[in-house]
């Protein structure tokens, strides 16, 4: 099992800035993608940005140029910046974790509680 907590999330004017943090823990060897997704009230879970342990990333066409996914390896941690945040970004963010199926396109194995961004206007 992998734990998953994440932190980072605040109410913030739109064109602020925020960073999530995700920290891992359990049996994270078995861990290859790691991600972001989000979901904003009346609407379905979306992915924001998903990122491999070789670093390679995905994201969102909504978030191109505005947010960046890294991670940190050793400290089995993933981070999402996010800049110019809008009110369309608001929504409770969740950071997820699989393993090279999850990468290749399957779902996530783990996800954890969520944490809300609110930007306001």
């Amino acid at each position: 099992q992998v734990q998953l907590v994440e932190s980072g999330g605040a109410l913030v004017q739109a064109g602020g800035s925020l960073r999530l943090s995700c920290a891992a823990s359990g049996s994270i060897f078995s861990i290859v993608a790691m991600g972001w997704y989000r979901q904003a009230p009346g609407k379905e879970r979306e992915l924001v940005a998903r990122i491999s342990s070789g670093f390679s990333t995905n994201y969102a066409d909504s978030v191109k140029g505005r947010f960046t996914i890294s991670r940190d390896n050793a400290k089995n941690t993933v981070y999402l910046q996010m800049n110019s945040l809008k009110p369309e970004d608001t929504a409770v963010y969740y950071c997820s974790a699989g393993g090279p199926a999850a990468w290749r396109g399957g779902t996530m194995d783990y996800w954890g509680k969520g944490t809300q961004v609110t930007v306001s206007s």
